[in-house]
């Protein structure tokens, strides 16, 4: 029946315009009288039916639905309270821009036929500007009163249920003043509209980072949702984007000042810093870049998610302007970094580095998984790259500095050299990263050394290529040595450093061990027992050649004449030779206790028993006489006691004879 009626309705709304004529005062009549008699049919619904009756009320009907949207539009462009201040009028001026969106795209196909539905259009198009205009400063007033609502529910709980200046990502220094001075822990930054407000919130110290960071309320968000799909329905969607990123960028940016990173460091003023700073600004870093890409940024996403739900190219930019900016400044320093200088002893910071940006990769993916993103995203693994060659190019510097450590000043006494030590214990703190170091190297090619062994890994390849240089580095600086036992001792010295540094049981350094192989280590222990071998046969070998009895190393034995020598001649020629070793290897040094006790030990059972039967053949001689002990100088114990007192470094003296 209604519907039969409507039609009924039409009809005569077509009737009467037909008799009527075109008159637009009649037309504007006629609207009127049917909205009067009936709601239902306002003037709005039957224009385009009395258009459709009436050729050339198009237009007229566009005008005068252009002009009613103006007045109720006007009304809320002008107001000077926010019209989100009460729910009513935020209702209403949606729906007002709802209805000019809807007409604005309803003529549009017929505007290029009728220049007056172009000119009507044109006019709306500056009214839904003018709308638009005005739900930009509301939207940027929703998110300025629900940060400020966010603060002061933040304080409650902080002034409540937590202990005071308890906050989020603070740094180290602010929670050590925190208690002096709790008012400078506010934060206070301009609104759009000139006051100051300290709204921003800066999170609180957390054991993990599984945490979500609601930073406006419920109610606020959807207000902004509502926003959000008018100015994107208007064509507006970047604008809403650019307003909304401009708000919560201030957010981001605070939250880094207060993680302690320096802003806006240039890559020259990164490299020009001092290490130690540049130390602390890189353990400053590893927090900030936690907290942005695992909290911070998920929170950022999950709230553009939901101002712009449905509008996924409004949330994906608008995502990537709140971030872009903290984003680029986490990843220039890295890559400043990464750039700089590689000397050797910045490796350790620079693995921190490295774990962290790898760490982080899956968290770049997955919060910039847009295409707006995909910049950030393929940068940040490009650093991280580069961080990897930067590693690499630390090891080859090592590489170089033990290749041009001069040979010129020998160790005293034939000791262990600075170099040993250092790459020593250098490559044993590295291999304590071995995991990261492996991840390093495991594109890496080192030809020379690989074709050796292929099943082994990259970096087992560059630890033996670095012991290699090392070793052959020790053999030129032996070379100095005028001595050949001294030389011996020299090597057998920095061998036995190095092998007892790679066989070290310490669970933390035990992977040098495992990166080398067991192989290794027996090859060079059997070094340690050849240069053992070369000293004793260098030192000894001489005087052993005097004691015996057969005169069968006659260069030993014969004297100035070319005679073999007698028995006090030998006797004598042993005095010296032995006050002179013992004179010159009290100064020398082993480090290694057990191999100092080892080389005395060997040198007493293989001394003593030549020279106690020596003695023993003497005392028997006639050669010897009444007066033996006159060419006795020492007895076997103090033989043995001038052994136990070799490589000393100069504690031992020579002097003296039986006491």
């Amino acid at each position: 029946m209604a519907e039969n009626g409507e039609e009924k309705l039409i009809a005569m709304a077509r009737h009467i315009a037909k008799t009527l004529g075109h008159n637009e005062s009649t037309a504007d009549d006629i609207l009127q009288i049917f909205s009067n008699f009936d709601g239902r049919f306002s003037r709005e619904n039957l224009s385009d039916h009395i258009a459709a009756a009436v050729p050339g009320t198009d237009s007229r009907a566009l005008d005068h639905a252009i002009k009613s949207l103006d007045r109720q539009i006007s009304q809320y462009v002008v107001a000077d309270q926010p019209i989100w201040s009460d729910s009513a009028d935020s209702a209403a001026f949606l729906d007002t821009i709802d209805e000019l969106t809807a007409t604005i795209r309803d003529w549009t196909p017929m505007a290029a036929a009728d220049k007056a539905v172009g000119a009507s259009l044109a006019r709306a198009e500056d009214l839904i500007q003018q709308a638009v205009f005005r739900l930009e400063d509301e939207f940027r007033m929703l998110m300025e009163r629900g940060g400020e609502s966010f603060e002061l529910n933040r304080r409650r709980r902080r002034d409540g249920e937590s202990p005071a200046g308890n906050h989020w990502f603070d740094s180290d220094e602010e929670e050590e003043d925190e208690d002096e001075d709790e008012e400078e822990e506010e934060v206070v930054v301009p609104s759009a509209n000139g006051e100051y407000h300290d709204y921003i919130p800066v999170a609180q110290p957390l054991t993990d980072y599984d945490v979500v960071i609601d930073a406006l309320p419920s109610g606020t968000i959807n207000d902004l949702h509502e926003i959000a799909k008018r100015m994107v329905a208007a064509g507006f969607g970047k604008e809403c984007s650019h307003v909304y990123s401009s708000c919560r960028r201030d957010f981001l940016e605070e939250s880094v000042s207060r993680l302690g990173l320096q802003q806006k460091l240039s890559s020259e003023e990164v490299q020009k810093m001092p290490w130690q700073d540049l130390e602390d600004e890189i353990e400053k870093w590893i927090k900030a870049a936690n907290v942005l890409l695992r909290i911070l940024f998920p929170s950022e996403r999950r709230l553009c998610d939901r101002v712009f739900f449905g509008l996924s190219s409004a949330a994906d930019l608008s995502f990537m302007e709140v971030c872009r900016g903290s984003t680029i400044q986490i990843l220039n320093f890295a890559d400043a970094v990464a750039i700089g200088s590689r000397s050797p002893e910045r490796l350790f910071k620079i693995l921190d580095l490295f774990e962290t940006l790898r760490d982080l990769i899956p968290e770049f993916e997955c919060n910039f998984s847009d295409q707006y993103c995909l910049v950030l995203r393929n940068e940040a693994v490009a650093i991280w790259n580069r961080l990897r060659e930067a590693i690499r190019g630390m090891f080859m510097e090592l590489e170089n500095l033990i290749r041009r450590d001069p040979a010129k000043d020998p160790v005293p006494g034939g000791g262990l050299h600075p170099i040993t030590r250092y790459v020593m214990n250098y490559l044993l703190a590295a291999c304590r990263s071995r995991e990261t170091l492996e991840q390093v190297f495991e594109d890496s090619v080192n030809g020379g050394l690989g074709a050796k062994d292929s099943s082994a890994s990259p970096l087992s390849v560059q630890m033996a290529w670095i012991m290699e240089l090392l070793e052959s580095n020790l053999e030129q600086k032996a070379k100095i040595y005028g001595d050949p036992a001294l030389c011996a001792v020299f090597m057998m010295n920095n061998e036995k450093y190095i092998v007892k540094k790679v066989k070290d049981i310490d669970p933390k350094n035990s992977q040098l061990s495992a990166l080398l192989g067991d192989d290794w280590i027996r090859k060079h222990t059997a070094k340690v027992k050849q240069y053992h071998l070369n000293y004793q046969r260098s030192s000894w070998n001489k005087i052993l050649g005097v004691l015996k009895a057969d005169n069968s190393s006659p260069a030993a034995t014969a004297n100035a004449g070319g005679k073999p020598m007698s028995a006090k001649e030998k006797i004598k020629l042993f005095n010296s030779q032995f006050e002179e070793v013992y004179k010159t290897q009290s100064q020398w040094v082993v480090f290694d206790e057990q191999l100092r006790k080892d080389i005395r030990t060997s040198l007493t059972n293989l001394l003593l028993p030549a020279y106690g039967n020596f003695i023993g053949r003497f005392q028997n001689s006639p050669e010897a006489g009444r007066n033996v002990d006159k060419y006795i100088k020492y007895s076997l114990e103090d033989v043995e006691s001038r052994i136990n007192r070799l490589f000393q470094g100069g504690s031992g003296s020579a002097g003296g004879g039986r006491k």
